[in-house]
């Protein structure tokens, strides 16, 4: 569409902009329908308070905040494509702090992560980033989870979760067959599709903008081993910016090889991949701005402290 329909050129500003910003909004879309149609069927079958009450009452020693990392390293997406499975999540009742633990890793830690780590830098800093990644999960996880934040949930979130529970029980008091409960499955997964398309495609062109216009050499010159700073200067200055492992990872080995320290690329690294303003601007349907402030606060932090520490072990 980009380059057939509106003729722009494929090495041109606009032309990049204009076909990520396609390509995403589809591939979010997408995901989101057939996401919130699988959690739609799980919440139908299984016994999501059951659920709820067993991992609020047993103590599971972090397990479950593992598990959840360890599923987000599993799945190949960027943030804002963790998002819909994060909303998922959130529509079945599972605590919001395992829920944070995925969305903090799944962007952090994939396979192409995996797999252009190891071609640039070898194995010991892989497994360094790799488990670093996943450790990360689980820590934001847990601080986020120990803070009890559902009140800060937006009131869109709290009406799904509500029909989800009284849609269920519905099925259940009436014993409906599948065949019958698919059709509602579905137009709930569409109401959710139609409340955050607004926000899906602001989002999106928030970060197509930034994609094709925001040069790739404007930040190395505040991240060099002068700067005792350059860990949180790295890390925020990646905020605004939006890509995935398999664009920044390129960036990162030309950083390293104009000598910025590997922790400093990698605090970069996982800012640019693992926050954006375009995935605020997707989250905003979620969760109250004080609920994201918080959020990308401890992400942060975290992040910050773990380019410190690379950069004295590595």
């Amino acid at each position: 569409m980009a380059f057939g329909i509106f003729g722009l050129e494929p090495a041109s500003k606009w032309g990049d902009a204009l076909s990520f910003f396609i390509y995403d909004s589809i591939k979010i879309l997408l995901l989101l329908f057939i996401i919130s149609a699988i959690m739609g069927i799980i919440n139908a079958y299984l016994p999501v308070g059951r659920l709820q009450r067993y991992l609020a009452t047993h103590k599971m020693f972090g397990l479950q905040y593992f598990l959840a990392s360890l599923f987000g390293a599993l799945t190949p997406f960027c943030s804002c494509s963790s998002i819909p499975l994060f909303i998922g999540f959130v529509k079945g009742g599972i605590p919001l702090g395992v829920t944070f633990a995925f969305l903090i890793t799944s962007p952090l830690v994939n396979e192409v992560a995996l797999a252009m780590f190891l071609g640039s830098f070898g194995i010991k800093i892989t497994v360094v980033y790799v488990v670093s990644g996943i450790l990360l999960g689980m820590v934001g996880g847990v601080i986020l989870g120990k803070m009890n934040l559902e009140l800060l949930l937006s009131d869109w979130v709290k009406n799904i979760q509500r029909q989800s529970e009284m849609r269920t029980e519905e099925w259940e008091e009436e014993n409906l067959s599948f065949r019958k409960r698919l059709p509602g499955i579905l137009s709930d997964s569409w109401s959710i599709v139609r409340g955050v398309l607004a926000y899906v495609l602001i989002g999106i062109g928030i970060g197509a903008v930034m994609h094709g216009f925001v040069p790739e050499g404007f930040f190395a010159q505040y991240m060099g081993k002068s700067n005792p700073f350059a860990v949180p200067i790295a890390t925020i200055l990646a905020v605004p910016m939006y890509a995935n492992a398999a664009g920044v990872v390129p960036i990162m080995e030309v950083f390293v090889a104009k000598g910025i320290p590997i922790g400093t690329a990698i605090a970069f690294m996982m800012g640019v991949v693992g926050l954006s303003v375009p995935e605020a601007a997707l989250l905003k349907k979620v969760m109250t701005w004080k609920l994201i402030g918080i959020f990308f606060g401890v992400v942060t932090a975290c992040i910050i402290v773990s380019g410190y520490l690379f950069n004295a072990i590595l």
